[in-house]
């Protein structure tokens, strides 16, 4: 899997400047998530911090405040979306191969799934035979329009909500689903989950739309410099 967030402290000023933007306005609505976003990476130490951050920030009853958290992660999905131009949609989309039709179907797919098997075993119902199996890195149909990929997003949505209102109670319960990369997690965990990689997806989906608008605003100032050139002589 190769979704795993960028180190800000690495970024050149400007853009350290720019990506804290974007997070800063998702922090007042999202804050159990960006925080343990900042914190998580996919090695050992990552995942550690993780646990280490998610454990209290996860309690009886959460499910509701972490819902809530969830619903602001999907307005920024759907509004990063919607402003990027159609021909991003076939650009690269900053993991693997994919372009960002495929990427942004990825992130739906994790969020739908991930929170509905979380919530198989709050009452029973998990599957003791051929039970849900978490593969990494599939990515989404690569012709998917921004509709399409809209409609994705909303059932994701319609899923997690159902998901929360079945883990409401059980949060703590430890969930026999399991994460090649992750591991197990408690049911109310993985719900928070959700939005960690969420997070990583928008902070590719932000740096893309950075860089389309610095490459075009490059060009411009450019075609503007010869234009004075030309007039110069």
């Amino acid at each position: 899997m190769n979704d795993q967030p960028r180190d800000l402290a690495t970024l050149p000023k400007a853009h350290l400047q720019r990506a804290d933007d974007w997070v800063a306005r998702l922090q007042a609505d999202a804050p159990d998530v960006v925080a343990c976003w900042r914190v998580f990476t996919w090695d050992l130490s990552g995942l550690r911090l993780l646990r280490r951050e998610l454990r209290p920030r996860v309690e009886q009853g959460a499910a509701p405040r972490i819902l809530a958290q969830q619903e602001a992660i999907g307005d920024a999905l759907e509004a990063v979306l919607r402003s990027l131009p159609d021909r991003l949609l076939q650009a690269p989309g900053g993991e693997e191969d994919w372009n960002v039709a495929q990427a942004f179907a990825h992130t739906t797919a994790a969020r739908r799934f991930l929170g509905t098997w979380a919530a198989l075993d709050v009452d029973g119902s998990w599957p003791e035979h051929r039970s849900p199996t978490v593969i990494p890195s599939i990515p989404g149909p690569p012709d998917a329009s921004r509709e399409r990929l809209l409609s994705l997003l909303d059932k994701s949505r319609r899923a997690i909500r159902e998901a929360a209102a079945r883990i409401e109670g059980h949060e703590l319960r430890r969930c026999r689903m399991e994460h090649p990369l992750v591991g197990q997690l408690r049911c109310g965990e993985w719900l928070l989950f959700l939005g960690i990689h969420d997070l990583m997806h928008l902070e590719q989906l932000h740096r893309l739309r950075e860089t389309d608008a610095a490459a075009a605003a490059g060009t411009v100032s450019d075609a503007g410099a010869a234009v004075d050139a030309d007039g110069g002589a």
